[in-house]
């Protein structure tokens, strides 16, 4: 546990720089909206999530999208829809093209 009693670093924007530089700033109301982003080890922006503040976000699925983009990484090969770590995934390649449910049954267990 970290200095605040949540198990992770959390981080303060006061004026909003951070918040500028994602898009996710709220200049009139002087808060940044909620945001989340996946940025790799090379500091590329693999995924992002933007929303309004009535609407909370899914730490399941960003779990879920932290440990695909990890698969991808380590191995290749690609992810479909809903992919969960053990579940089969794809191998990318111009044969794979318009044919990726006849190769990917989400209704079967590899």
């Amino acid at each position: 546990m970290v200095d605040g009693g949540i198990p992770y670093p959390m981080l303060s924007d006061p004026g909003g720089r951070i918040g500028t530089e994602y898009g996710v700033y709220d200049a009139e109301a002087g808060v940044d909206i909620r945001g989340r982003f996946i940025i790799d080890p090379d500091g590329i922006v693999q995924a992002m999530e933007v929303l309004t503040p009535p609407v909370g976000r899914n730490p399941d699925e960003l779990i879920r999208q932290l440990k695909a983009y990890q698969h991808v990484r380590s191995t290749g090969e690609v992810t479909p829809s809903g992919w969960q770590p053990g579940k089969p995934t794809l191998k990318p390649g111009p044969d794979l093209v318009g044919k990726v449910w006849e190769v990917w049954n989400p209704g079967v267990d590899p």
